[in-house]
């Protein structure tokens, strides 16, 4: 059954049950695996074990904090929808007296916002205190890490403008809001920053000002990449479409696995699928991850620096074999690895940097606006750019 008309399907069935079920949405706790999910809603394991590898691989990519909705009969579990992030999630539904799992792309509505303020407290402050988003704040912040000191620079009635797109799901605010265009002036001095369709981030030249700094997880020359990474492959098995949120480096059992950067270990243990994984979150929002590792030598909360031997490759977890998953993150969205390792700062090419100039000064101008006009709050769509 196609995307759109299972969709259709699950709204008559939410309608249809909705005089006698009860539906309910809930924050997925640190720790919370699905196979717990399972145990708590008296579904057999058995489902997650009949699963193909690469499905119960994808049940490890769910994170805390992420909300989640489940359909309820008579203490009986009649469907559920957990995210792995903005863009799938898993439906697990009842089917006679037997439970299925399927991996279907999430339904959002996406509009725009914008945000004109004088500093008061600080950026991160006034932006919670204005928008009770601490996801905004945080992107905010991140994404000028680089180009401006919050401590010594940013003083009290500095102006900043900001023109984003943020998402709703079932009524509620959902996923990370996208940044896509941003100023603050210090001591009259404007900063700009523009996201182009890369993921990164320019100022108005066309220069990127946050740069990433990532190197190859494994030391092998002759490393074979044997997965790449994919938002909707074929599988050439299954033939089904599913996601493949990192890079397969296949290497022999025991092979040193390194920090890819500089950061702090914020998970070391074992994750579904994922068999032995370590975590690592790095500056700007992003996060690395490791699965499928033989051992670990690193626990939560050690820093690492770039390089430095955190694991061995394995084959634990739904693995057919030794190798090393490698995912990236930012803000828990997967991005590909590849586009990153090895690069310190991006440089658009020719074509590419006119497109980019154009959108550019189109913001800009809008952004211009909102601090002469000394605009002040939040306003949906104000300033909207598609």
């Amino acid at each position: 059954m196609k995307p759109f008309f299972r969709s259709i399907v699950l709204l008559l069935m939410l309608n249809t049950l909705a005089f006698c079920a009860t539906s309910s949405n809930q924050i997925w706790d640190k720790g919370y695996t699905f196979l717990k999910f399972l145990e708590a809603y008296n579904i057999p394991l058995s489902v997650y074990w009949n699963m193909y590898a690469e499905d119960k691989e994808l049940t490890a990519e769910i994170y805390a904090g992420v909300r989640y909705y489940t359909l309820v009969d008579d203490n009986v579990l009649i469907q559920a929808l957990i995210p792995l992030n903005d863009e799938t999630q898993i439906h697990i539904f009842k089917d006679g007296d037997s439970y299925k799992v399927d991996f279907i792309p999430i339904k959002y509505f996406k509009s725009n916002a914008s945000i004109a303020i004088s500093v008061q407290k600080s950026p991160y402050q006034d932006l919670i205190e204005l928008t009770d988003d601490i996801n905004l704040a945080n992107e905010f912040v991140n994404i000028y890490k680089n180009a401006i000191d919050f401590n010594t620079k940013v003083l009290k009635e500095d102006k900043l403008a900001l023109i984003y797109d943020y998402k709703y799901r079932l009524g509620r605010p959902f996923g990370n809001p996208e940044i896509k265009a941003s100023l603050i002036e210090t001591n009259r001095s404007p900063n700009f920053l523009f996201a182009y369709n890369d993921g990164k981030y320019y100022n108005e030249r066309g220069d990127e000002v946050m740069g990433l700094s990532l190197k190859t997880p494994i030391k092998i020359k002759s490393v074979r990449i044997s997965s790449k990474f994919s938002l909707n492959r074929m599988h050439p098995i299954l033939k089904v479409k599913r996601p493949h949120y990192g890079v397969d480096y296949a290497a022999p059992k025991g092979t040193p696995v390194n920090a890819a950067s500089n950061g702090i270990v914020v998970f070391a243990g074992i994750k579904n699928g994922y068999g032995n994984v370590v975590e690592i979150q790095h500056s700007n929002g992003l996060k690395t991850l490791y699965a499928h590792l033989s051992s670990y030598k690193v626990k939560k909360g050690q820093k690492v620096k770039t390089g430095q031997t955190i694991a061995q490759v394995g084959n634990t977890g739904m693995s057919t074999g030794a190798h090393l998953h490698f995912g990236l993150y930012k803000n828990n969205k997967p991005i590909n690895p590849l586009s990153n390792i090895k690069s310190t700062t991006s440089v658009l090419a020719k074509a590419q940097k006119e497109e980019f100039l154009k959108i550019a000064k189109g913001y800009e101008e809008k952004l211009k606006i909102a601090i002469m006009d000394n605009f002040s709050g939040y306003t949906p769509n104000y300033f909207a750019s598609n």
